[in-house]
C-alpha cells in the first residue's frame, strides 16, 4: 500500500503536464549569469559583450538557446545595453516589473530575465526599445557561404512574398522598400510619393539549394512583367516591375530571361537597376497573406518559360 502511494506521488506531477510541450534543455550558468538571468539583476552599462556589436545573425537566450532577436532589428540607442526595436514573434514574455511601472522582458520559452522594454522614445520608426543585458544572450552568426540575397519589385510586396516563400531553398522573404534616396521610409511615406522607392522583397536563399536564375524565373512568372503602370489594380510608380541586381552575373541572368520573353512575344516593362539600400517595411506587412490565411489578389503564377 505504501509503495502504491509513493508511486502515485511520483507520477501525478508527470500526468499533469501536456506531453506535447517541449522539454527544456537548459544551459549551465555561472554565478554572474545567475544574478541577471535567474535573479533579475542588471549588468553594468557599456560593459556587455554585445553593446557595440554589429555582426549579422540571431541573438539567442543564454539559458535555453531559444531565438530572441534578429541583428537587423538591433540599433544604437546610447543607453549602454544592446537595443532592439523588434523581437522574433512569440519569443518574448512581457510582465509588469516589481517596481510597478517598467515592463520586464523574459524569454517566453524558459522565463530567463532579459531586461526591459520601453515604448515611445522615438529612437526608430517602430518606437520600441528592447533594452537587453548582453549576459542574457548568445549570438549565432549567419554563415555567409550558405546565404545570399536577391531583390525584386513586382507590384504589391505582399503577393510577391507569398509566392517566393514557397520555393525550396528560400530561407526568408522580407517586404520592404528600395530604389529611392529617402532614408528609413515608412509605408505611408512611400504611398504619398516623392521618395523614389519601390515596394520590394528581399529574398534570403541558400545558393546550394536554389540558383539565382530560378529566383529570377519565379519573379517573371508570378507578376505581369508587361504592365507598365503598376501591377493589376495597384497603379503607381512604387508598383513598377524592377530587378535590383547585386552584381554583373545577376544582371546578365536578368537580361537573358528578358530576351527569352521578348522572343516569345512579351512586351517587357521590367527594368534592371543596381541594388541600393533596402529598408524593411513595418511589422504588419510581413507574412501578410500567411497571417490572413488568404491568397494574393493581384499576383498569380503563370508559366512563361
Amino acid at each position: 500500500m505504501h509503495f502504491f502511494i509513493l508511486i502515485t506521488i511520483i507520477l501525478i506531477p508527470l500526468w499533469g503536464f501536456d506531453s506535447n510541450l517541449p522539454v527544456l534543455q537548459l544551459n549551465p550558468l555561472s554565478d554572474e549569469e545567475k544574478k541577471v538571468i535567474l535573479y533579475k539583476g542588471t549588468e553594468t552599462p557599456y560593459s556587455g559583450k554585445y553593446y557595440k556589436f554589429n555582426k549579422e545573425g540571431i541573438y539567442l537566450c543564454k539559458h535555453c538557446n531559444a531565438p530572441l532577436y534578429k541583428s537587423s532589428d538591433k540599433f544604437e540607442s546610447g543607453c549602454g545595453w544592446p537595443s532592439f526595436d523588434d523581437a522574433i514573434p512569440c519569443a518574448i514574455k512581457k510582465t509588469l516589473d516589481a517596481d510597478g511601472y517598467r515592463t520586464e522582458i523574459s524569454c517566453a520559452h524558459c522565463r530567463a530575465h532579459l531586461g526591459h522594454v520601453f515604448i515611445g522614445e522615438h529612437f526608430t520608426k517602430k518606437n520600441t526599445r528592447y533594452c537587453v543585458n548582453s549576459i542574457s544572450l548568445k549570438f549565432q552568426e549567419k554563415k555567409a557561404d550558405n546565404i545570399a540575397r536577391a531583390y525584386f519589385a513586382g507590384g504589391c510586396f505582399w503577393g510577391m512574398e507569398y509566392y517566393f516563400e514557397k520555393l525550396d531553398g528560400v530561407e526568408e522573404v522580407t517586404s520592404g522598400f528600395m530604389g529611392g534616396d529617402v532614408e528609413n521610409p515608412g509605408y505611408y511615406d512611400v504611398v504619398r510619393g516623392g521618395t523614389g522607392h519601390f515596394e520590394v522583397i528581399e529574398v534570403l536563399y541558400n545558393p546550394k539549394k536554389v540558383t539565382y536564375e530560378t529566383l529570377a524565373r519565379r519573379f517573371f512568372e508570378v507578376h505581369d512583367p508587361t504592365q507598365k503602370d503598376g501591377q493589376g489594380p495597384d497603379i503607381g510608380e512604387r508598383y513598377h516591375s524592377v530587378v535590383f541586381v547585386n552584381n554583373y552575373n545577376e544582371r546578365k541572368i536578368a537580361e537573358k530571361l528578358i530576351n527569352i520573353l521578348k522572343k516569345k512575344g512579351y512586351d517587357i516593362a521590367t527594368t534592371i537597376r543596381a541594388k541600393k539600400q533596402f529598408y524593411k517595411a513595418e511589422k504588419y506587412h510581413q507574412n501578410y497573406y500567411k497571417k490572413k490565411g488568404t491568397k494574393p489578389y493581384c499576383h498569380r503564377y503563370v508559366k512563361r518559360f
